[in-house]
């Protein structure tokens, strides 16, 4: 008996991190309460950048729309890990688990653009001062973000409707705390030669180029850097770029490093230990990067909290 879409597989396991049950109520409160910041954080955040006028800047733009797009990113896969801990169950549709798929690569893709708008907004901020305003329009910046939305969406689109024709007629179990696109693609029993050079091109075109126009406006900024004579107008032009550059490190090399990793090893565990990194552990630390050393951040979250600012 053939088993593909056709006779429609109803579900799919999620064996997350770990089988042992003591373990359980330890990955429960942890990734809880890593969920909860990051939502709350990148929360302030958005309301810092929306009420004070201040922060009506092409950076603090881009900021806020970064911070959205990571509380969607954590929301596509803590929650469902979390419901399934509390239920005591690993299962996922075959529906929820396309779908999780499907908004998990859409964030991804567009956390990637957006920090290198970040990037590109800090090189003509540090290497053309003069003409920043003008450049760093707000019609450009929308467009920036515009652009950064629909090149996500198609991608996600194109790459999930390629899973659908695929059939399962394996074991059901994914070793995972999520449905990620490529071990979805190791448990189909039809060929997923197109799927997975798709999916490898998709990761070097997308995730690679946005990471070499990164390196490109760093290596300027460097350069623009290494030009200014005082040792206080070079820490004030590093100190703007810090905390991008921190944030860019950890979610770039993890989430690359992911599917690349991949093309050598069958082995999940590393795959499992590095994605928490880029899915988790990144938006919970954005909000804290970047405004712990920020003072108009930290200046419009005292505001927001009815605290003088000093």
């Amino acid at each position: 008996m053939e088993l593909g879409n056709d006779t429609q597989i109803s579900e799919f396991l999620l064996l997350g991190f770990s089988e042992e049950p003591e373990l359980q109520p330890l990955i429960f409160g942890l990734f809880l309460s890593m969920y909860l910041i990051t939502v709350f954080g990148n929360l302030l955040i958005i309301l810092a950048v929306s009420s004070d006028s201040h922060l009506h800047t092409p950076m603090y733009f881009f900021l806020a729309n970064l911070s959205f797009v990571d509380i969607c990113f954590t929301s596509t896969t803590v929650p469902k890990m979390l419901l399934n801990i509390q239920t005591q169950s690993k299962v996922i549709t075959y529906a929820g688990c396309i779908s999780q798929m499907s908004f998990f690569i859409l964030c991804a893709e567009l956390d990637d653009l957006i920090l290198s708008a970040m990037a590109y907004d800090r090189f003509v901020a540090i290497c053309h001062p003069l003409h920043y305003t003008i450049i760093m329009s707000p019609q450009l910046c929308g467009l920036l973000v515009l652009v950064s939305w629909i090149i996500s969406v198609l991608n996600s689109l194109l790459q999930t409707l390629m899973v659908l024709p695929l059939s399962f007629c394996t074991g059901m179990e994914i070793p995972h705390f999520f449905c990620e696109l490529n071990q979805v693609l190791r448990l189909a029993c039809s060929e997923t030669f197109l799927n997975d050079t798709v999916m490898y091109f998709a990761t070097v075109l997308l995730g690679g180029a946005p990471l070499v126009g990164i390196l490109y406006s760093y290596s300027k900024i460097v350069s623009s850097i290494r030009g200014i004579s005082s040792a206080q107008g070079k820490y004030k032009a590093f100190s703007t770029c810090a905390s991008h550059l921190s944030v860019v490190s950890l979610f770039c090399c993890t989430g690359l490093g992911v599917y690349l990793s991949s093309v050598a090893t069958q082995s999940s565990h590393s795959s499992t230990t590095a994605s928490v990194m880029y899915t988790v552990v990144t938006p919970m630390l954005n909000p804290f990067i970047y405004s712990l050393r920020n003072r108009d951040i930290k200046r419009a979250l005292k505001r927001i909290a009815g605290i003088p600012a000093m």
